[in-house]
C-alpha cells in the first residue's frame, strides 16, 4: 500500500511539474519525442553515477548521430519547442541539461523533462514571449547560474582572462530573426542587449588551453562555449567536453558534419583550426 500511495504521489508530482501544459508544446513529433525522452531517462536512471556530469556525459552520448538543423526554435507565437529527431548546437546543449537535471531528480517523465527545459531556456525559468528567451549566451549563463542551475567555473582556471563586448548582434541584424520584424520585440531584444553593454565576462584563451592544469580540470560533460571574433556576439558555438583515452575531445551537433559528433580533432587542434574562436567558457551542471 505504501509503495502504491508512493507513486501516485510521484505521478502527481510530475503531472504539475511544469507550467507549461502539454498542450502548449511544439513538438517536432509528439509521439517519437516523447518515447525517446522517457527511454533516455529510464536508462539514465539505471547508470551508476556520483557526480551531475557523469549524467550530462551519459546523457549527450545518445544523441550521436542525430542530424544536425538551424532555427528549429523559430515559430510564431513563441512557444517551449522540443525537436529531438534535429538539433543545433544550442538546442542540443539545452535539451541535454535538461534531461541531466531530470534524471538527477530520479524522474522518468517527459513531462518533467518540458518543466526543466522551460526552466533553463526561459528568463527566471517562466516563458513570456520571444524576448524572454536567453538567446545571448552570456544572458543565458548569469540568468541560470544566478538561480542555481549550473555555474560557470571559467574564473577558477589557470591563466584565464576577461573580454568585454556589448551584446547588440540581434538588434544590429534585424533581418536574420524573423521575430523582429515586429517593432514590440524588437524592442524588448534592445532593452535586453542594454543589460549587456560592455559586458565583461571570463573566458580561456585558445593558447593557454593546452596549460596541463586546465586540460586536467576539464571534465567529461562539462558544457563548453565557444568565444567569438564577431562584433555583437560573446559565444557562436556551443558543446560538451567528452574524456575519451585522458585526453578532452567535443562532442556537439556539427554543422559541416550535419549531425552531433565527438570530433575527429582534439578541442586543442579544433580551436586552432577556428579562425573567428578566441577561446572558451566552461559551464558545469550544479
Amino acid at each position: 500500500m505504501r509503495r502504491i500511495i508512493t507513486s501516485l504521489i510521484i505521478a502527481a508530482t510530475s503531472l504539475s511539474a511544469s507550467a507549461i501544459l502539454p498542450s502548449e508544446v511544439r513538438w517536432s513529433n509528439e509521439t517519437q519525442d516523447t518515447t525517446k525522452i522517457t527511454d533516455i531517462l529510464i536508462k539514465a536512471e539505471k547508470q551508476a553515477v556520483s557526480t551531475p556530469q557523469e549524467h550530462v556525459g551519459f546523457i549527450a552520448r545518445q544523441f550521436i548521430g542525430t542530424p544536425y538543423a538551424p532555427h528549429t526554435l523559430e515559430g510564431s507565437p513563441e512557444r517551449l519547442t522540443v525537436n529531438l529527431e534535429q538539433l543545433d548546437c544550442t538546442t542540443f546543449v539545452e535539451t541535454v541539461l535538461a534531461l541531466a537535471i531530470t534524471a538527477g531528480e530520479h524522474r522518468t517523465s517527459w513531462r518533467d523533462f518540458i518543466h526543466n527545459l522551460e526552466r533553463i531556456r526561459y528568463r527566471n525559468g517562466e516563458l513570456n514571449g520571444y524576448s524572454s528567451r536567453l538567446h545571448y549566451i552570456s544572458d543565458w549563463i548569469v540568468d541560470n547560474t544566478h538561480r542555481g542551475n549550473f555555474a560557470e567555473i571559467t574564473n577558477r582556471m589557470e591563466q584565464n582572462s576577461y573580454q568585454v563586448k556589448t551584446l547588440d548582434f540581434m538588434s544590429r541584424n534585424r533581418d536574420k530573426y524573423p521575430a523582429l520584424k515586429d517593432s514590440t520585440q524588437w524592442a524588448k531584444i534592445r532593452d535586453v542587449e542594454r543589460g549587456y553593454m560592455s559586458h565583461r565576462f571570463p573566458y580561456l584563451k585558445t593558447r593557454n588551453i593546452t596549460y596541463k592544469p586546465n586540460l586536467n580540470a576539464l571534465k567529461d560533460g562539462d558544457a563548453v562555449a565557444f568565444t567569438t571574433k564577431i562584433p555583437g556576439l560573446d559565444v557562436s558555438h556551443l558543446g560538451f567536453i567528452v574524456i575519451e583515452n585522458g585526453h578532452p575531445r567535443l562532442l556537439h551537433a556539427s554543422q559541416s558534419a550535419g549531425k552531433v559528433i565527438i570530433d575527429d580533432l582534439s578541442l586543442t587542434e579544433y580551436l586552432k583550426r577556428a579562425k573567428n574562436i578566441t577561446g572558451i567558457r566552461i559551464i558545469r551542471l550544479k
